[in-house]
């Protein structure tokens, strides 16, 4: 069951009974009321009949001091047809609680009778077919007898009345449950609606359109969920775009990886093929050699260098504090037999906090593709300088740059701007990856600035432990 009819059903079943035990008590407060006014009533009447009773006792002659059965008959008649007007019906009974006079259709029921007693107001609903009736008792003393006189008075009435008001109660009960739950299903509607606008971004966003935002109505908590939805939906989309970019990225990875395989194997096969199956002269079978030297040590290089990445991706470092002077002079010891391009390293005094092999490593693939981007003859520069954050290092170069629009993919695996240069000098697009890595674990990060046809800038800072 939806929530929207959820609501509208405890709703309706509240009211409902709210109603119901409302005018329960309402009615039967109105019955109550009438009926005790209707008892205080028969009781007065009682008494005044046991007066009117007593008095006609003393008005008839008899030649005796007590009263007889028969002069009982006859009060009790007259008695009885004074009060024809109001439907009066009355019994009388001996000492011995025998009878002595009933009224026609008085209640055989005698029950009440034997709850009579001196200075007492016994009285008692009954019912006979389809009336209601109070009976009444009390005691006479009337000549030296102690007779009883019971009455019994019609309320019929007061019980219709009753079951008319719970009648009439019940249809203006149907009524109002059928207006209310109106309102309550148009109120349902209004308060579920943004309950059903989040139901349908869920739905669109479950189908693939992740860009989809719900609607906010109100500032109420619905209103909150709707803006903390957007929140999470925006959170949704970019971490989806960040998988698909990744999901990306690794297709091309394996795709420029297959590449880079097959053009060295391609090389070494042939090679390896024209060695196997013909004889060649010296200097041929020299080429041929040095291809297939060239080519492997090329594929060794990349694997190395996969591996170094892969590496660096699962180990935590530990960071160590040395010399940063160690560093540039290992790229001068490095570097010292380049003849091509001038390598200018300048370097201030500093302490450097990290795990020096690492570094060296990233150096040196900075250092190794800046010489590799410059012409022969052209300048690289190294320097490096303590700063407030920690040590900066900086290599630039003054060759061919990287187009801006190819500055972001430059730092992906087996990415290359220049591939006919990269292959031609055994570069695989793996430097800068793993440079990334490694800095990554450094707490670090690469800024590349360069412009096409002036060179290229790489810094990067070690931070302070």
């Amino acid at each position: 069951m939806k929530f929207l009819y959820k609501i509208l059903l405890w709703a309706i079943i509240i009211m409902a009974a709210a109603f119901g035990l409302s005018g329960f008590l309402f009615v039967n407060f109105v019955f109550q009321t009438a009926l005790e006014r209707e008892v205080d009533q028969a009781l007065d009447d009682s008494n005044i009949l046991r007066f009117a009773f007593e008095t006609a006792a003393l008005n008839i002659p008899t030649k005796y001091n007590v009263l007889q059965d028969n002069a009982v008959e006859q009060i009790g008649a007259r008695l009885e047809s004074s009060g024809q007007v109001s439907g009066r019906r009355l019994r009388l009974s001996d000492e011995e609680k025998g009878l002595l006079y009933a009224s026609e259709g008085f209640a055989e029921d005698a029950s009440l009778l034997q709850e009579v007693s001196e200075n007492t107001r016994i009285w008692r609903i009954i019912r006979q077919g389809e009336h209601y009736y109070i009976l009444t008792g009390v005691q006479v003393n009337a000549l030296g007898r102690n007779l009883y006189l019971e009455t019994m008075e019609d309320v019929t009435e007061v019980f219709d009345e009753r079951a008319m008001g719970f009648a009439v109660y019940r249809r203006v009960t149907l009524a109002m449950l059928a207006c209310c739950a109106l309102v309550m299903f148009l109120i349902t509607i209004w308060l579920t609606k943004p309950i059903r606008i989040l139901t349908r971004a869920t739905r669109k966003m479950a189908g693939g359109e992740y860009g989809y935002r719900a609607r906010q109505i109100g500032s109420d908590e619905l209103g909150d969920l709707t803006r903390d939805f957007n929140s999470m939906a925006n959170v949704l989309e970019n971490t989806i775009g960040e998988l698909k970019e990744e999901v990306r990225a690794r297709e091309d990875f394996i795709a420029a990886f297959a590449h880079e395989l097959k053009t060295p194997l391609t090389a070494i096969i042939g090679y390896a093929d024209l060695l196997r199956s013909r004889k060649l002269d010296e200097e041929k079978h020299f080429l041929s050699s040095n291809y297939i030297y060239t080519e492997g040590k090329r594929l060794e290089n990349m694997s190395f260098r996969l591996l170094d990445i892969i590496v660096t991706k699962r180990e935590q470092i530990e960071p160590q504090p040395g010399p940063a002077g160690v560093l540039f002079q290992y790229l001068k010891d490095m570097f010292a037999c380049n003849t091509e391009q001038e390598l200018r390293i300048s370097c201030q005094e500093g302490t450097v906090y990290a795990e020096a092999n690492l570094i060296k490593s990233v150096l040196l693939n900075l250092v190794d593709n800046a010489l590799k981007a410059s012409r022969p003859g052209g300048v690289v520069e190294v320097n490096g300088k303590q700063t407030e954050g920690g040590y900066e290092f900086q290599v630039k170069d003054y060759g061919v740059g990287i187009p801006e629009e190819e500055l972001k993919k430059v730092t992906e695996a087996f990415y290359m701007v220049d591939k006919s240069r990269s292959r031609s000098k055994n570069g695989a697009g793996l430097g800068l990856a793993l440079c990334v890595e490694i800095l990554r674990l450094h707490k670090s990060t690469l800024q590349i600035e360069s412009t096409v046809g002036e060179g290229t800038c790489i810094r990067f800072v070690l931070p302070s432990a």
